[in-house]
């Protein structure tokens, strides 16, 4: 893990959930759960590449053939505290790291008489996942966090992720060598966050030392009180590559290729592979970052096991058909034609769901006050544009609207048009709304806004399309 601070797009809904947690926390008890459930069955079209199960006798340590230990407070050579500020002493005690007998992997911190905290880092001996050309690499963990919540979990940063091959021995080029967070948590949160380090430091391509990133609550139960499945893509079947996270199967982050310039993107996907990393780490920029103050704390309550029952990870065996927009016209993608809005290249604080409009497919959700999609080489054309329209829903409850407005080059430059929003009868009750925009010809990145002044989701996004008239 490497040290990054909390994301502009997660910290309005941190405010809420954290404050909510405050007063539920006295609630809360610690529930073992030794649910497990075997590797999933490989999907029709892919090929098994690596997995465990983490079966074996309880007390017994993971698979030495899969896995390696890290030990102390750094790398040999590398930067102090691991490079992010944490401050347990990682060890291969079963007190600390062990099968539980059941299916399980546990990962638990402690903390000892005098104070010290311990925990536990593996990382696989396997260091060169990577999609064949063509080919998507799916990574897939199921995970239940540590089960504490409130001033209890404060500095707790359990974490599933990925880093590129030549960080090995070497332990000073991140983050070009690249880094995918396939899940992260901190401080007892209900929300998963997904992020991509690349590039340099501090800022660069990737805002290091923060990375791209976007956060959710799990679905359905919280991180901390059930198991769910994290997942990551890596899409080499289409041009330009895409980089996809996912929780139970819903995607909520994706990154293109074309996002970054060719020397970054190299550096991070030309080398032979990454390899996984699972731990639990106590305090350090990421926790101390969203508590506004230095964790562990007093109150913090060791003992709360990460708990993870497989890793899997498979590799398409066919070539994927592309989900990007395909260009029907010369220099990008028709602006009169029907832009589907899950086809985005970069997006910030949203997620892609089932729809049940019309045709099927997929809608962007979650869209709320400063959240933004971004649309590469959209081409007008020569004949001025003059209306945007846009297939929308919601669900926001009374009192509840805001704006969808349309930006050419930037999310912050000034709207060449927009139109207003409120409940339509329900997420999925879909309406078209049009609105007049400032002519517009030639190609341009086009970026969807979204403004409301407080806090709530409050719109849906099936499609959007441009018009003369």
């Amino acid at each position: 893990m490497t040290l990054r601070t909390l994301r502009t797009a997660g910290r309005r809904r941190l405010a809420a959930v954290a404050a909510a947690l405050t007063v539920l926390s006295a609630l809360l008890v610690h529930v073992a759960v030794s649910a497990s459930a075997a590797v999933p069955p490989t999907p029709s079209g892919w090929s098994l590449v690596w997995s465990d199960d983490f079966d074996g006798p309880s007390g017994s340590p993971p698979s030495s053939a899969n896995w390696q230990i890290d030990t102390g407070h750094a790398y040999p050579g590398g930067p102090g505290n691991w490079g992010t500020g944490e401050i347990q002493n990682y060890t291969s005690s079963p007190s600390n790291l062990a099968l539980d007998g059941s299916g399980n992997l546990r990962i638990t911190p402690l903390r000892s008489s005098s104070g010290e905290w311990t925990s536990a880092r593996i990382e696989t001996r396997k260091a060169d996942f990577k999609p064949a050309e063509g080919r998507v690499l799916r990574i897939e963990g199921r995970i239940q966090m540590p089960n504490v919540t409130g001033d209890a979990a404060l500095g707790y940063w359990p974490a599933f992720w990925a880093l590129g091959s030549p960080y090995r021995g070497n332990y000073w080029n991140w983050p070009g060598i690249g880094e995918f967070d396939i899940m992260e948590n901190v401080n007892g949160i209900n929300s998963v966050w997904a992020v991509l380090h690349c590039g340099v430091t501090p800022g660069g391509p990737c805002n290091e030392t923060n990375g791209l990133g976007a956060s959710r609550a799990c679905p359905g139960s919280s991180c901390q009180s059930s198991f769910h499945t994290y997942r990551f893509e890596w899409d080499r079947s289409v041009s330009p590559n895409q980089l996809r996270w996912y929780v139970d199967g819903q995607q909520f982050h994706s990154l293109s290729q074309s996002q970054f310039d060719a020397g970054t993107w190299n550096n991070m996907t030309g080398h032979a592979g990454y390899f996984l990393l699972l731990n639990v780490a106590m305090g350090g920029g990421f926790p101390n970052g969203v508590a506004g103050f230095g964790t562990p704390t007093p109150a913090t309550v060791p003992g709360r096991p990460m708990v993870v029952d497989y890793v899997a990870v498979w590799q398409s065996g066919t070539t994927q058909p592309s989900p990007t927009i395909t260009p029907t016209s010369p220099g990008g993608v028709d602006a009169r034609s029907t832009i589907q809005a899950e086809r985005y290249q970069a997006q910030s604080g949203t997620m892609v769901e089932t729809t049940t409009d019309s045709g099927g497919g997929q809608n962007v959700g979650a869209i709320a006050n400063g959240d933004w999609l971004r649309f590469d080489g959209v081409n007008f054309g020569s004949t001025a544009a003059h209306q945007f329209k846009a297939r929308v829903a919601s669900g926001a409850g009374g009192g509840v609207s805001g704006l969808v407005q349309v930006r050419l080059g930037s999310p912050t430059a000034a709207p060449i048009g927009d139109f207003a929003i409120g409940n339509t009868g329900g997420w999925q009750s879909w309406r078209t709304i049009p609105a007049n925009i400032s002519p517009v010809t030639g190609t341009h990145t086009v970026y969807l806004t979204f403004s409301s002044g407080q806090p709530a989701d409050f719109v849906n996004v099936n499609w959007f399309t441009f018009s003369t008239t």
